[in-house]
């Protein structure tokens, strides 16, 4: 389906706003429904043992790493086609969605691979115990394996997105978090016929959740791939879009990794406790990746025009909007710890590291919205590698050898490394922000705005 002129000069013309509010609900609740597989495996095979919870924990870096190349080049699409969309060339665009499709299946397939041959020593590398190693690997050759309809709907769903469309994803990411629900304690304990899997029936009921989401989206958003000699541009203008949100999603599953190696040598407590974080706080981070993804097309569309003062209203919104969802967060995080880790599980240990690194790790939130905010800024203007900067300060610079120097204490104080990387990168992000602005000419805090923004 073409995107019409109007649909085109939303993006332009329309209050930013009431662009925001048009795109950002149902983009930050079907992300917030998305974080559901994750959390709902959890809930169900924390009922099983402690050991499959770590399991889990795991293997959650290898599924960051999924989101990053498959949301990640579902971004670059997306800003790519609201950009040829500006130009009135819708031909480009539906190309370049063709062209995304066929990269997600190319990066499925080498993605598996690579599980097949790394997952045994990898899982091996991080935890002691026989039975969390066992469940694992099984868990983890299914919920990477089977993860080809999450790389199709990475692409499937921007499409969509990118013309305006938030109500399709989001049905669609409704529909596949109730089938796996209803999946989960089926599959996992047994019911009639059906035998008990445990953590394989997680693996299953998420793969199945995930294989409904892309039937969804994949009906209106399926475009067909140009001619094989028009592959290499389009991708290459896509990976320009779109590497620099890989790359940094990607760097988020090495430091998870890495972090759990270092509080392995503490106990595998420590290592249940960083999943369990990265568990609860997608109901916060992830529903921002929605906002992120709204804010995207706008930018894009808005630079396209040399509009830059819709672009500065644009974050100024964005960065507000974070805020006060963020506030739902630190209040979780700082008040109610021991009640959001009971949801997963009763263990005392994991309860007294559990307390402790939540309450410390929450106090990094009201500055990761600008460490996770500004870095969408830079990709949606081209100018990825200041995103990625960011990034790389926020995950690689500073949280990982912090993290380290601090474990040298001893457990308590490594989480300190959270609030201390998140307020470093938001600072940094901020400065390059207001540098570009400057380029353009746009005050950061000048009040001259359009009348209709």
């Amino acid at each position: 389906m073409e995107k019409s002129l109007e649909e085109s000069e939303f993006l332009g013309k329309e209050k930013i706003s009431k662009i925001l509010l048009k795109l950002a609900p149902p983009v930050m609740l079907a992300q917030l429904i998305s974080a559901l597989y994750n959390i709902v495996d959890s809930l169900f095979v924390g009922r099983l043992s402690n050991d499959a919870l770590t399991a889990l924990g795991v293997i959650y870096p290898l599924q960051w790493v999924i989101m990053a190349l498959s949301v990640g080049t579902g971004v670059g699409v997306n800003a790519y086609m609201d950009h040829k969309f500006a130009q009135g060339k819708t031909e480009e665009a539906n190309k370049a969605a063709g062209v995304g499709i066929i990269l997600e299946i190319l990066e499925w397939a080498l993605f598996s691979l690579l599980i097949v041959l790394v997952i045994k020593p990898f899982v091996n590398f991080t935890i002691n115990t026989e039975q969390a190693i066992g469940d694992a690997i099984i868990y983890g050759y299914i919920v990477c394996c089977g993860s080809i309809f999450q790389f199709l709907d990475g692409t499937f769903s921007k499409v969509h997105q990118s013309k305006g469309n938030m109500i399709v994803p989001m049905i669609a990411q409704l529909t596949g978090a109730i089938i796996n629900i209803i999946l989960d304690p089926i599959l996992i304990f047994g019911l009639g016929p059906i035998p008990k899997l445990g953590v394989a029936g997680a693996g299953f009921a998420t793969v199945i959740g995930q294989f409904v989401t892309c039937l969804i989206t994949g009906v209106k958003g399926f475009r067909k791939p140009p001619a094989l000699k028009e592959f290499h541009h389009y991708a290459k203008r896509i990976f320009h879009y779109g590497y620099s949100y890989i790359v940094s999603q990607a760097l988020a599953s090495v430091y998870i990794i890495v972090l759990n190696f270092i509080l392995g040598g503490f106990s595998d407590a420590g290592v249940t406790v960083l999943g369990l974080y990265y568990k609860m706080q997608s109901f916060f981070f992830i529903p921002i990746g929605g906002l992120q993804t709204c804010v995207v097309p706008i930018i894009s569309y808005n630079h396209a025009i040399n509009n830059s003062l819709r672009i500065k209203k644009t974050m100024n919104y964005s960065y507000l909007i974070a805020i006060l969802f963020m506030v739902i967060g630190v209040f979780c995080f700082l008040v109610i710890p021991d009640k959001c880790i009971l949801l997963f599980s009763k263990d005392a240990e994991v309860m007294k590291v559990g307390v402790v690194a939540f309450r410390i790790i929450g106090c990094s939130f009201f500055s990761a919205v600008f460490s996770l905010m500004t870095p969408v800024f830079f990709q949606s203007i081209g100018e990825g590698k200041k995103g990625l900067l960011i990034s790389l300060t926020r995950q690689i610079f500073c949280l990982i050898p912090i993290f380290y120097l601090f474990s040298l204490i001893g457990l308590d104080y490594t989480w300190i490394a959270f609030p201390i990387s998140e307020t470093v990168a938001g600072i940094v992000g901020i400065i390059l922000y207001h540098n570009i602005l400057k380029k353009w000419g746009v005050s950061a805090f000048t009040k001259k705005e359009e009348k209709n923004d």
